[in-house]
């Protein structure tokens, strides 16, 4: 089984850049048969809505994964209930909308999507490890994905080693910011402590340098503008076993338009 995995969309951009990219990346890196994206930033930089989750679906996402922006906008919240292709972190206590977990087929194929969220520097909420020893039990397919949104590089490596050999994927999201220290691990699972993000690298994690300073500068509140500066699209590309479940490879993608 070939899995793309695709790094915060950050915005329009990102979502124009990665619609733009999909046949060049289906060209070089061969059929997929399932592509996944995390798009908690995909609505102007906050969250999610109907028309942009469509935008997606339409360019080839068959699930979109979340985060701490997941419910920034409120429009979101049934449309985590009622779609599910869309997942938040499924570490959120119990009433909270949405699922966070998933299970899709295609062409035959089953994969199992798990979406979590890390608590090192974000909003306290339930334990991502013990969420994910609750929720493996039940996933009936052979390969599982793992999106942890977390901000700390130790939080989401203990993670991965906490589940290698259970899950074919660890990969983080968040950070924005691509880590090169991807690796199949010693059971079988692949792991890249943050694929990144997909949008414009040309200011800071996705927003531009002259919206992000007054802020730095005078601790007053001031509107964030969405980069559209130095696109980049970040992912990576998962070969699975579809009997075991276990990561035969991982390749690492960051790629400018042509």
């Amino acid at each position: 089984m070939r899995v793309l995995f695709v790094g915060d969309v950050m915005g329009r951009p990102g979502r124009k850049l990665l619609a733009s990219m999909m046949g060049r990346i289906r060209s070089q890196w061969g059929p997929l048969d399932f592509v996944v994206a995390n798009g908690e930033n995909a609505a102007a930089g906050f969250g999610l809505t109907a028309p942009v989750a469509e935008e997606l679906f339409r360019c080839g996402v068959d699930v979109v994964t979340g985060g701490n922006h997941t419910f920034d906008k409120k429009e979101a919240l049934p449309l985590l209930d009622r779609d599910p292709r869309l997942l938040r972190p499924a570490n959120y206590p119990p009433g909270v909308p949405g699922r966070g977990l998933g299970v899709y087929e295609k062409n035959g194929r089953r994969l199992g999507v798990l979406n979590l969220q890390g608590r090192a520097f974000q909003t306290p909420i339930d334990c991502p490890f013990r969420t994910a020893d609750e929720r493996l039990g039940g996933i009936d397919a052979p390969c599982i994905l793992v999106d942890v949104h977390a901000e700390a590089t130790s939080e989401k490596r203990a993670l991965a080693l906490y589940l290698d050999g259970r899950v074919s994927a660890v990969l983080g999201t968040h950070t924005h910011v691509q880590t090169a220290d991807e690796e199949v691990l010693p059971g079988g699972t692949a792991y890249l402590n943050d694929v990144g993000m997909t949008g414009g690298h040309g200011g800071v994690i996705g927003m531009t340098y002259a919206s992000v300073i007054p802020k730095l500068l005078t601790g007053v509140p001031n509107k964030f503008e969405v980069c559209e500066d130095d696109l980049r699209l970040c992912a990576v590309v998962l070969e699975l076993d579809d009997e075991t479940g276990r990561a035969l490879s991982i390749e690492r993608l960051n790629l400018r338009p042509e």
